[in-house]
């Protein structure tokens, strides 16, 4: 997609807003909807999840070459599985982890300041200083906050670049799921602040609008118990992934015939409505991108289940586990999940 020169520009990142689910709710998006077209689709990445995707969106490199394969990744140095978004601790450094420079390093170096645009609580985390260091950091409270925060930011450079994250609809699609009124009021609320915003942009400002991935609703009655069928964990050391998109590693001495023998239950037992593939063979048909770095390989499962039904799969041996509450999913390969908007405002849409 080719963009005229800017001296600002800002990527509004709204985290979860899918084309279908805005599709569908266009009534309620009266800015943003008349604006989808096919030309202005893209699709997202697989594993369609904001660790990934995030980091892809800020490094412009895919998840077998920055590092972040997933919601939740095995960390083989500690013999544990990490949370990308919350699990990041001393024994996980952001600076390594995430391998590859961000585009605001590369701005900065450039002498182009970046600016990173959320909420007060992501500020000093290790997701933050993995995926967008290089940039200030700096917050707003709600949306309007933030949205306010990127006005001022502009007329305070004379170049630059902003990164704006809207985090609330994500957060009622788990909670509530697309269809709720609660996600829809979040939406309605986006698109009246974006309704306001885009006139103030000046003839040298410019802004894309985008998603790292869509949403579906998964009801209780929709969530497989994989643990129930012993055949499908027999010698399974450690579950990552996410619900949507699960990540088995075996035990380190798990022979080839039990590795062989596990591949197979699965394909029969969720073959019709999951599509499942070796770290192999996910990593030639290009699952992580075209390249995967060898020190990002292990960090990949050995068997990858990507639901392609309206699914999510759960392990009940896990106590307390408050993910099995959540509603909206994504992980997977479906349209739902992987179609998102790329809107044009300001200079960009002249």
């Amino acid at each position: 997609m080719a963009l005229p020169p800017v001296q600002k520009a800002i990527v509004l990142l709204v985290d979860g807003l899918g084309t279908s689910a805005l599709t569908a709710r266009r009534g309620h998006a009266r800015t943003l909807a008349p604006l989808l077209t096919a030309g202005s689709i893209i699709g997202a990445r697989f594993p369609s999840t904001t660790a990934a995707a995030l980091a892809t969106l800020t490094t412009g490199e895919s998840a077998g070459i920055h590092g972040l394969v997933g919601y939740s990744v095995l960390d083989a140095a500690n013999d544990r599985v990490v949370n990308q978004l919350s699990g990041w601790d001393a024994r996980l450094d952001p600076a390594t982890w995430q391998r590859v420079p961000t585009l605001f390093e590369t701005a900065r170096e450039a002498g182009i300041p970046s600016f990173a645009i959320g909420t007060e609580r992501y500020r000093s985390s290790g997701f933050t200083r993995a995926v967008l260091r290089g940039a200030e950091y700096r917050s707003g409270a709600t949306m309007s906050d933030r949205f306010q925060e990127a006005r001022r930011t502009l007329d305070e450079i004379d170049r630059g670049l902003i990164y704006l994250y809207v985090p609330e609809l994500d957060q009622a699609g788990h909670a509530w799921g697309w269809q709720s009124q609660q996600w829809t009021a979040a939406l309605e609320e986006l698109d009246s602040e974006v309704q306001a915003f885009a006139p103030t942009l000046r003839a040298d400002e410019g802004m894309l609008l985008t998603a790292d991935h869509g949403v579906l609703d998964v009801p209780p009655s929709a969530q497989v118990l994989f643990d129930s069928e012993a055949r499908l964990i027999d010698g399974i050391r450690f579950v990552a992934g996410e619900p949507r998109a699960l990540q088995l590693h075996f035990e380190p001495d798990a022979s080839e015939a039990l590795r062989a023998s596990v591949l197979a239950a699965w394909r029969e037992i969720e073959g019709s409505r999951s599509w499942i593939v070796s770290r192999s063979e996910a990593i030639e048909s290009g699952w992580f991108g075209a390249v995967v770095y060898a020190e990002v390989a292990p960090r990949i499962g050995d068997v990858i289940v990507a639901a392609r039904k309206g699914i999510a799969y759960y392990d009940s041996r896990v106590t307390g586990n408050t993910g099995r509450n959540m509603v909206g999913q994504h992980g997977s390969w479906s349209a739902d999940e992987l179609s998102v908007p790329l809107l044009r405002f300001g200079a960009f849409a002249r």
